[in-house]
């Protein structure tokens, strides 16, 4: 489906507009994107509260969007207009195409960088925080083969897999992204300022989701792993336990229609445990780079024909599989992830992976301490 645009440039007003939307609590990419599908956004804001309602918002929601003014966002529009800083919304040109075909897909990014690179051949690597030898021999092999392929490296800038691959793909000439999980003035990990640095001036960017002054929460890692995944024609995974997050990196692979690449280790290695169950689950084990342009040249063609897709209007919370942890989760109170965890019976990285879904869905809030359930859920 496609979504409705403008057909003349966006003015500062406009692009107020697309970040007022996101600043909403509780419209989140999902439910945004269902009133986007029929209206421009600079007709969102003249929609009556009869069709605001009727696309799932509450009345404080509805309230709050009438309430606009463009001043409060001057300050973010001001950080656009830096050099080599960009906010791109989902309308704009340059919006990058793959991730554009995301359910889910953010409304609004920042990035810092080039923007050409944003569209470009990319692959996502990801691993463990504290990998073993065999695994930085791994992905500092397989990084720099897979850069003189002509691929982007793309991953999350945490420590471990994360730094090596970035390091790795600009010391053999190459460019590389890094998606966060806090606002572009907030680098995180701060021991990694300077490396973000080099990859902004070496052509690749920074990317992220959150207001530039976004303080890093635990609860926006896995949130930005979507867009990892997303923004790339694949993931691989370098050493991984078996309660990782970049196992739901991989997850939101497989639910983007993307490749998924492991690399096998020993057996006695807990780190490799993570790559050993992917593969099980029908990951392609990797010895070489070869193994991943292999699948990637085969990928390709059906990558750039797929349709976007979004979500099914009849779709019933009942339906959905994680709709008893909606039953955990009060309007009034916070309920801390290791209680919900408890109380549904599953495991917290799984925990994790479907509270992010029910958030872009506008069902939850993410608050200091847990969730908390939207009054409109």
């Amino acid at each position: 489906m496609r979504w409705k645009t403008l057909e003349s440039p966006l003015s500062q007003d406009e692009l107020a507009l697309w970040l007022h939307l996101v600043a909403l609590p509780g419209i989140g990419p999902i439910k945004g994107a269902k009133l986007l599908q029929r209206f421009a956004i600079s007709e969102l804001i003249s929609c009556s509260s009869e069709q605001l309602s009727a696309g799932g918002w509450n009345e404080t929601q509805i309230r709050q969007w009438l309430d606009f003014s463009p001043s409060n966002y001057q300050s973010i529009i001001d950080w656009g207009h830096e050099k080599n800083q960009h906010i791109l919304h989902f309308d704009h040109p340059a919006y990058p195409s793959l991730l554009r075909n995301v359910v889910g897909a953010p409304l609004v990014l920042f990035i810092a960088g080039s923007l050409m690179v944003m569209n470009e051949l990319q692959l996502a690597i990801v691993g463990s925080r504290k990998p073993t030898s065999d695994g930085r021999d791994a992905v500092q092999s397989l990084t720099r083969e897979l850069v003189q392929a002509g691929l982007v490296i793309t991953s999350g800038l945490a420590a471990g897999i994360d730094a090596i691959c970035h390091q790795t793909a600009l010391q053999s000439g190459g460019r590389t992204i890094a998606v966060q999980g806090c606002g572009l003035n907030q680098i995180y990990p701060s021991k990694h300022r300077a490396l973000a640095h080099q990859m902004i001036e070496q052509g690749g960017a920074l990317v992220s989701e959150f207001f530039p002054d976004t303080l890093p929460r635990p609860e926006h890692f896995p949130r930005r792993n979507r867009i990892i995944s997303g923004l790339s024609v694949g993931t691989l995974v370098v050493e991984a336990a078996e309660k990782s997050g970049s196992l739901i990196t991989a997850r939101y692979a497989v639910e983007q229609n993307r490749e998924v690449f492991a690399v096998p280790g020993r057996i006695t290695n807990h780190n490799a445990r993570g790559c050993h169950r992917l593969i099980q689950q029908g990951a392609k084990l990797v010895c070489d780079a070869a193994d991943i342009i292999e699948e990637i040249g085969i990928l390709l063609p059906a990558m750039a024909t797929s349709p976007v897709v979004q979500p099914k209007q009849e779709d019933s919370l009942s339906d959905l599989p994680f709709s008893r942890l909606l039953d955990n989760l009060r309007s009034n109170e916070v309920t801390a992830i290791d209680v919900i965890a408890a109380t549904s019976g599953l495991p917290v990285q799984e925990v994790m992976t479907e509270l992010i879904t029910l958030e872009l869905e506008g069902l939850i809030l993410s608050v200091p301490g847990g969730y908390v359930r939207t009054r409109s859920a």
